[in-house]
């Protein structure tokens, strides 16, 4: 693994993804210096209480001045503004990345504002949970977990490699990507499911015939997990669905398409189909848990305290 240590990080935005990426570097002796920007007073000083960053401003310009490694870590929506304000004040020679969920959009949101001398490479690293703020990160968050890069044309070899070195210190798998086709993948395997759960608990709260009460107290493993899903940071997920609408109506249309398969199977009482289906579907599991990404212990390796 190449050696990689930056000599200040400045991360915009310092929400989950933001401080986790702050305490791993600071961890594993990434940067000599973390600064964030925020936007509000409350962020600021819990990075600051926390000993997150070792400065945070309200000006992106002023997090970014000096920085050899800028990382945007605000929702997709704000990308084209901050860019735009930052871009002056970028130094020759730093590498700016971005952890949103989408790539097309943010490679049309940011690039045109990057300057010469400057590597710009997206990326995206694929974790998280559905907690949100300075104080929700932590540095083992990354452990395992694919973060896929999309360089463009401009970015050296030199300057993907340090990322994605940087990137693998920190404990993920890394992977370059055509921006276009990881917007495809992850429409079908982040931003539908996510799509689904907000709307299978928004129906479940909208029933007529059943009472929330009902919901929350009869609520099975199933609908829990989609609870979870659905607690995700709902602008940062409002702003996925917007810039990447193109990926995600297709795969939407083909979901849409098999669902009505399914829901022929169960009218007709075709059990072999719906078996067919599910066996399949089984398989899948197995093989996500065969490559290290998920767990195959019992309710999903959550840990319940023992009765007395």
């Amino acid at each position: 693994m190449t050696k990689v240590k930056f000599k200040r990080l400045a991360l915009i935005g310092i929400g989950l993804i933001g401080s986790s990426i702050a305490r791993a570097a600071r961890k594993q002796g990434l940067s000599e210096e973390i600064v964030c920007a925020a936007r509000t007073a409350d962020s600021r000083r819990i990075a600051k209480e926390l000993g997150v960053v070792d400065a945070a401003y309200e000006s992106p310009v002023e997090a970014v001045k000096g920085a050899d490694l800028v990382v945007l870590c605000t929702p997709v929506g704000t990308y084209a503004a901050i860019a735009e304000q930052i871009a002056p004040y970028l130094e020759k020679g730093a590498i700016v990345t971005d952890v949103g969920s989408v790539k097309g959009a943010v490679v049309k949101a940011i690039g045109p504002h990057i300057p010469e001398g400057v590597d710009f490479i997206p990326g995206h690293p694929v974790a998280g949970t559905e907690k949100s703020g300075p104080a929700a990160g932590f540095a083992e968050l990354f452990i395992n977990r694919w973060c896929i890069l999309t360089p463009c044309d401009q970015a050296s070899e030199a300057a993907v490699e340090k990322l994605g070195a940087f990137w693998a210190a920190m404990g993920s798998k890394v992977e370059t990507m055509d921006p276009a086709h990881h917007d495809l993948v992850l429409a079908i395997t982040s931003h539908i499911p996510h799509l689904i759960a907000y709307n299978i608990v928004g129906t479940a709260d909208d029933l007529e015939d059943v009472t929330q009460s009902e919901v929350i107290k009869y609520s099975a493993g199933g609908f829990r997990d989609f609870t979870r899903i659905a607690a995700s940071d709902p602008t940062m997920w409002r702003d996925v669905f917007l810039h990447n609408k193109d990926a995600v109506l297709e795969m939407l249309g083909r979901f849409t398409e098999d669902l009505a398969q399914l829901q022929r199977a169960i009218r007709w009482e075709d059990g072999e189909t719906l078996f067919k289906i599910f066996s399949r579907t089984r398989a899948i599991r197995r093989q996500i848990i065969d490559a290290g990404q998920e767990t195959p212990e019992p309710d999903f390796g959550r840990t319940h305290k023992s009765e007395e």
